[in-house]
């Protein structure tokens, strides 16, 4: 069996431009290297770190969406297109019908004409036929969505946005190099989740895939504080889950992985991270909440739900400062009794997690148990002895969508 039979997904944590989607309420670093900034943009969106090793050779990813994902497919499983990167002839014909979205041959244009958002293909002429001869994946199919704007799936990037829609799990099954008992695992963790450590420790608990923006400022950046840097991260991501070129090694965790001969990760680090720092987290949409409620829910955000506590500064968190152990969260214990994701983690804790642009990324907390913010705001109540009413719970919810 190969390698990585246990294939996780994605950037948990590599991120973009908010300028490409959305309004935001951080600036953005004013140290920023434009330029910098401007290939780490590019390594976002377009870099596989070499991963077509493993999307193309092992897992044979090539042969499936050749044979299998027509764009209906691909848009059903979460899969996003770039409207910006779509020639005129090409929108036109989506709209009369004459480009066949029920064909593969179909995919493999919009695969050439580098319009997949986080799917990088390379596309030959073969025997007088464009076809697919190889695939990689890049930091944005998790971590990057579309505002709709042409079509449902289809429109103007909304970099940072986690893709909620994304159903890497069942993306990834789809694989003839997996056997039967990981495919049932991959189909277990549904729309908006992967688990980047299964393919590394076989515990199976997958993970909401998290908002990449916002991240100015603060030190840790995953949902247990992993690492001193979005860098850390980043390697991780790029050699254990994406199977980039590089190596990635961390004895407390107990990984130490290396793909390929050369490194094809470090160099891009820095420009990565710049590009991230850039990244604002989106205001919330005019009308999306009730400002007289908020105003309520903020006396209680910062009386009676305790919830500043832990949630303070600018960013409403306290993660610089130090981490929680799993006892002081009340996302534990997991859902359908998957291990503590903690206890799977270099940290072994949590991190409170920053607020900015809370309204977007529902389900909540770090394994996504908590559908709504009301939903949240109820499970803090019932195993805080908090004793909010139904009304105050309302309220504060509504201050929660205002961030």
């Amino acid at each position: 069996m190969v390698a990585f039979v246990r294939w996780s997904l994605l950037p948990a944590l590599a991120v973009l431009l908010a300028a490409c989607g959305g309004g935001s309420q951080q600036a953005q670093d004013p140290t920023a290297d434009a330029e910098l900034v401007a290939q780490g943009r590019q390594i976002f969106r377009f870099d596989t770190f070499g991963d077509e090793t493993q999307w193309t050779d092992t897992l044979r990813m090539h042969e499936v969406i050749a044979t299998a994902v027509d764009p209906v497919t691909a848009l059903s499983v979460g899969l996003k297109v770039d409207a910006e990167a779509l020639p005129d002839a090409v929108r036109q014909g989506i709209v009369d019908g004459s480009v066949d979205l029920k064909s593969t041959a179909t995919t493999i244009a919009l695969l050439k004409l580098d319009a997949v958002v986080g799917v990088k293909g390379t596309v030959e002429t073969v025997n007088g036929h464009d076809t697919l001869t190889r695939v990689g994946i890049t930091c944005a199919l998790c971590h990057s969505t579309v505002d709709d704007s042409f079509a449902p799936g289809i429109g103007k990037r909304r970099d940072g946005w986690p893709n909620r829609d994304l159903n890497p799990g069942a993306i990834i099954a789809l694989s003839p190099a997996l056997d039967a008992k990981t495919k049932l695992v991959y189909n277990s963790w549904g729309p908006g989740k992967y688990d980047p450590r299964f393919n590394q420790d076989g515990k199976n608990g997958p993970q909401v895939i998290p908002p990449a923006y916002g991240l100015q400022g603060l030190h840790r950046i995953t949902s247990t504080g992993d690492g001193d840097d979005i860098a850390y991260w980043n390697r991780y991501v790029a050699v254990t889950q994406m199977g980039g070129h590089g190596t990635f090694s961390d004895r407390r965790i107990g990984v130490n992985v290396t793909n390929g001969r050369d490194d094809r990760v470090t160099d891009k680090l820095p420009a990565l991270q710049a590009y991230q720092l850039t990244l604002p987290a989106p205001v919330p949409p005019e009308g999306s909440f009730d400002p007289a409620a908020a105003e309520r829910g903020k006396a209680l955000f910062n009386g009676k739900g305790t919830c500043a506590t832990c949630h303070t500064g600018d960013e409403f968190t306290d993660a610089n400062a130090r981490l929680h152990p799993p006892t002081d969260v009340v996302s534990e214990p997991e859902p359908n009794g998957a291990p503590s994701y903690a206890s799977r983690s270099a940290t072994k804790q949590y991190r409170t997690a920053p607020l900015r642009g809370l309204w977007q990324h529902a389900p909540y907390f770090h394994n996504g148990s908590a559908a709504t913010l009301e939903d949240v705001v109820r499970t803090y109540n019932a195993r805080k002895s908090l004793g909010m009413s139904e009304e105050q719970i309302a309220d504060l919810a509504q201050y929660l969508k205002s961030l």
